[in-house]
């Protein structure tokens, strides 16, 4: 691996770091939930954050994504050094995220709650908005097709209308990656995307962010537990426990560190 990027054993080329972490520390009172952890995402990659229940991992993506502050530590991305921001200020900087537990506008359509995902692309004003004409009108129509490819990308044709409260877990899932994706994401945050599905839409799930990844060009970072999905579509992985690194490195590097096997073969902690 160089400086300005490494190329995968499938052939993939991955770019420069776009955002480092350095020596995080995050602490909520007397409790240490991530310490001194360093590490990058490189252009280009899928790649994930592991590590058993309460290792620290879902606070590392709220660093990433400004809701939280680390006490210590810089985050650098695109090679500037980022101030503290909040979270819709980082949402402009063009990173998008998906949620642990769901959090999509349940008594709304599949497609109303994609388009929430265009906000960052919605310049005319509110008196603009209203009279809906010129510049408002070709806004929301631009919006409007960039979501219906979208729709038409993740297979959801079927629900464009449907209130996502009715909707099966699995496709409420997807209605959020679509969500995510409408904002056109630089960097694309994913917090267990495929926590409680079955086989099959885990196949599905993981064959979307590949698709993501390919076709969009999309840097990736996520968490998940499974870690046969996580070896399968992983560039690199960082293993996190009890709030430190204890690996970081390729699928099979991670894989056959004794550190990171001892601390999945142990009971997992809350």
């Amino acid at each position: 691996m160089t400086q300005d990027g490494y190329t995968t054993p499938d052939g993939r080329k991955i770019g420069s770091v776009v955002m480092e972490m350095k020596n995080i520390t995050l602490r909520f009172g007397g409790v240490v939930a991530i310490k001194d952890i360093s590490f990058d995402i490189r252009e280009g990659e899928i790649r994930a954050i592991i590590g058993p229940n309460g290792a620290g991992k879902s606070s590392m993506l709220n660093v990433i994504n400004g809701f939280y502050h680390p006490q210590e530590g810089e985050i650098w991305f695109h090679g500037a050094r980022r101030a503290p921001m909040k979270p819709y200020e980082v949402a402009y900087q063009g990173i998008a995220r998906t949620f642990q537990n769901i959090a999509l506008f349940k008594g709304m359509s599949t497609l109303d709650n994609i388009m929430t995902g265009r906000l960052t692309h919605m310049k005319a004003g509110i008196v603009a908005q209203a009279i809906w004409k010129g510049a408002a009108e070709r806004e929301e129509t631009a919006n409007r097709e960039a979501v219906e490819k979208i729709i038409d990308f993740l297979e959801i044709q079927h629900i464009r209308k449907t209130p996502v409260g009715r909707l099966p877990y699995g496709l409420q899932k997807r209605v959020e990656l679509a969500r995510a994706l409408a904002a056109e994401p630089k960097l694309l945050l994913l917090d267990e995307p495929m926590a409680g599905m079955n086989v099959e839409e885990k196949e599905d799930m993981s064959r979307f962010i590949l698709d993501v990844n390919d076709e969009f060009g999309t840097t990736i970072a996520l968490i998940e537990h499974d870690m046969g999905v996580v070896m399968d579509i992983s560039d690199r992985v960082v293993v996190m426990d009890y709030g430190k690194k204890i690996g970081d490195g390729t699928p099979d590097e991670v894989r056959n560190n004794q550190e990171v096997i001892d601390a999945y073969l142990g009971v997992a902690h809350d």
